[in-house]
C-alpha cells in the first residue's frame, strides 16, 4: 500500500508539471501509455532509480489501469495500452545472507540488562526464527502466539495470506519472558517502541544496524555485508536450506505464494558451493574434506 502510494504521489506530480495541470486537474486521458513510459523513465536516469524500483512503480500503475478496465468500459484501449507495457529485464543479483557466526554475534550483541536491549534482542531473535518479512512482525500483537508444547506465531503476509511458524523453545521463553514483563494483555503491541505504539520500518532497520556495530569486534565479517531485514529472511532460508529442509516447506515457512520465488535459494547456494570448490587445494592426490553443514540441525531437533 505504501509503494502504490508513493507511485501515485511522484506519477502525479509529474504529470503535474508536465502538463502545467493542478494534480487534482488531471484525468485518466493525462495517463496515456506514452506519458507513463515517459515517466518511467525520467525517474530511473534522474533519480537513479534500480530497474527493479521501475518495475514496482510500473506495478502499481497497472494494479489501477486493471481497475480502469473494469470499471469505464470506455477507456479499455487506454487501459490496454498501458498494461501492454513490458516490465524491464534486469540482472538477477545473488542473494545475501549471514553465515551462522555472523547470525549469532548479531544476537549477541543487544544488552538484555535495559529495556530497549531486551526489546530488541526479542525482535532479531523472533525475524531469525521465523524469516518473516519486517513489515509482518512489526504488526504483530501478543494474541499471534499461541504457547504450547510448540509455540505457534501466526503471521499474516502479502494478500492477507495467513501462515504458523513454530518457534524454538529459546525464543518462546524469550517471548514469554517479555510479554510478562509489558503486561500480558492480547491486543498489545508485540515489540512496541518506547511510547507504547508500532515500531517503523526505519527503526527496525536501526536497532539491526546498532547491533550489527556492536557486533563487528566479535565478527569483522559482517564489516563486508549490507545488511537489511529482509537479508536476516534471506539468511532463515538459506540455513533451513543447508540442513536439508526441503524446498516446499520453506515455500510454506516463509509465506512465498510460488515456488519460483524459493527456487533462488538453490541458485545461490550453489554458487556458494562453486565457490568453496574453487578454494579447495589438492592433497595427497585427493581434495580436502568438508564436514557437513550442520547449520540448523539444532534449530529443526528443537522444533
Amino acid at each position: 500500500m505504501a509503494s502504490y502510494r508513493d507511485t501515485f504521489r511522484l506519477l502525479l506530480q509529474y504529470r503535474s508539471q508536465s502538463t502545467g495541470k493542478k494534480p487534482s486537474d488531471l484525468t485518466v486521458e493525462d495517463l496515456q501509455a506514452p506519458a507513463i513510459l515517459e515517466f518511467l523513465d525520467s525517474f530511473e536516469k534522474n533519480r537513479g532509480n534500480s530497474i527493479q524500483t521501475r518495475n514496482a512503480r510500473l506495478a502499481a500503475i497497472r494494479s489501477f489501469f486493471r481497475l480502469v478496465a473494469l470499471r469505464e468500459p470506455d477507456r479499455i484501449e487506454l487501459a490496454a495500452q498501458v498494461l501492454a507495457i513490458p516490465v524491464k529485464r534486469a540482472d538477477h543479483r545473488l542473494i545475501g545472507y549471514l553465515a551462522r557466526p555472523e547470525m549469532e554475534a548479531i544476537l549477541a550483541a543487544p544488552d538484555t540488562q535495559t529495556w530497549t536491549g531486551r526489546r530488541d534482542y526479542a525482535l532479531l531473535l523472533t525475524l531469525y526464527n521465523t524469516g518473516a518479512r519486517i513489515a509482518e512482525t512489526l504488526t504483530l500483537r501478543q494474541h499471534h502466539l499461541v504457547f504450547g508444547t510448540t509455540t505457534l506465531l501466526h503471521l499474516k503476509g502479502k494478500g492477507r495470506k495467513e501462515r504458523s511458524v513454530p518457534l524454538w523453545p529459546t525464543t518462546s521463553r524469550t517471548l514469554q519472558t517479555w510479554i510478562t514483563e509489558c503486561g500480558d494483555n492480547g491486543d498489545r503491541i508485540l515489540f512496541p517502541n518506547a511510547r507504547g505504539g508500532s515500531l517503523s520500518t526505519d527503526g527496525a532497520t536501526y536497532i539491526l544496524q546498532q547491533a550489527v556495530q556492536r557486533a563487528l569486534p566479535a565478527c569483522p565479517t559482517l564489516k563486508t555485508k549490507k545488511i537489511s531485514p529482509h537479508v536476516i529472511r534471506h539468511t532463515t532460508a538459506m540455513h533451513l536450506l543447508q540442513s536439508g529442509v526441503e524446498i516446499a516447506v520453506i515455500a510454506l515457512w516463509l509465506g512465498h505464494e510460488s515456488l519460483d520465488t524459493t527456487h533462488m535459494y538453490i541458485q545461490a547456494d550453489l554458487k556458494t558451493k562453486e565457490q568453496a570448490l574453487g578454494k579447495l587445494q589438492p592433497v595427497d592426490g585427493g581434495f580436502l574434506r568438508f564436514k557437513p553443514d550442520d547449520t540448523l540441525l539444532a534449530f529443526l531437533s528443537a522444533l
